[in-house]
């Protein structure tokens, strides 16, 4: 049983989506705490639904508009992400603006550590997985129409502001950590040297993976998408490396021959080499700011669950990490300088 009108949905779908089918069942995916994404099925095939929450939401936030376009950009160019079907901006027909794209079958890997396979397989998993992000980075904007997809000027300085906002715009008690970040990180922002497509969340259940090979068929979840600085994402995956092992994504104290996880230094080296870039910063401060704006994340997950509109189970759950995430932030910040 899905939380939206069938009915509506097929008369939709059929009207804008040829070879759509008869017979429409939706059933939502577990997890995902920010956009609900739902399995349509019908006669004809699979589809996947992602819409925004029901009931009121940040003005920014949750842009499935977006993501649409943005995936309409990349799929033409031979990026792995889903093929686009339609984009319906109409709240009436469903109670909030969705889009409809293809199903793409293969794996979810849920746990870096990728347990129950081999160090060759797991090498060719995180080298796989480097390089998809390198060839979004080395995609030029403009050329795949994507040339007004983000603000310009200093992307870390407006994702500061963005994130302060947004999780003032939540906020439901005071953590000191947190304001010391918010003085913090805007008054040593550093400088911005490239400008590529930035995915927002890059982690590794985020993608599909091709069943039989080291492949990834697709990136997911782009509504955290812009124009901005690669290093963004780049520092962002390699946070999985100073993350506990509980199971997600991260892989600390795990990178060796022996498991076959590559380090922080391999991942490093490769990307410089498919980028051109010579080298990565030192990584303290990015480290601290990624974890500033999961903390603003989660922050907005708390106030949705308190307003009764959190679209995951797993929410109260990810909501019990926050001071435990304002607390690392501000460790990264200190070692920054703070």
């Amino acid at each position: 049983m899905s939380d939206l009108d069938e009915t509506r949905l097929a008369t939709w779908a059929q009207a804008h989506v040829p070879g759509f089918g008869e017979a429409v069942t939706v059933a939502k995916f577990p997890g995902g705490q920010s956009n609900p994404t739902y399995c349509v099925e019908t006669d004809a095939g699979y589809y996947v639904l992602r819409r925004k929450p029901f009931g009121t939401i940040l003005p920014s936030a949750h842009a499935v508009e977006r993501e649409y376009r943005l995936i309409a950009a990349l799929h033409p160019a031979g990026f792995p992400v889903a093929r686009p079907y339609a984009l319906c901006e109409d709240r009436q027909v469903i109670g909030a603006p969705f889009y409809l794209m293809e199903k793409v079958e293969g794996r979810t890997l849920w746990d870096g550590a990728l347990p129950g396979m081999t160090p060759s397989e797991r090498t060719a998993i995180y080298h796989a997985m480097v390089d998809t992000l390198a060839a979004l980075h080395r995609i030029d904007p403009e050329t795949v129409g994507l040339g007004n997809y983000g603000k310009p000027g200093n992307y870390f300085a407006r994702q500061v502001e963005r994130w302060t906002r947004q999780y003032r715009a939540s906020q439901t008690d005071k953590l000191p950590e947190v304001e010391a970040l918010v003085d913090f990180l805007p008054r040593t922002v550093p400088i911005q040297t490239r400008t590529s497509i930035v995915h927002g969340d890059y982690r590794i259940d985020n993608m599909i993976f091709a069943d039989d090979r080291p492949e990834v068929l697709a990136v997911l979840d782009w509504e955290l998408s812009t124009l901005g600085d690669p290093l963004a994402d780049f520092s962002y995956f390699l946070m999985n490396w100073v993350t506990e092992p509980e199971g997600r994504s991260g892989v600390k104290g795990l990178a060796g021959p022996e498991t076959g996880i590559p380090t922080i230094e391999d991942m490093v080296a490769r990307y410089c080499a498919a980028t051109g870039c010579d080298g990565v910063p030192d990584l303290d401060w990015y480290f601290a700011y990624n974890l500033f704006r999961l903390t603003g994340i989660v922050q907005g997950i708390k106030k949705r669950m308190i307003d009764g509109n959190a679209s995951s189970a797993q929410a109260a759950a990810t909501v019990e990490r926050l001071p435990g995430l304002a607390a690392a932030a501000w460790h990264f910040a200190q070692r920054a300088g703070a």
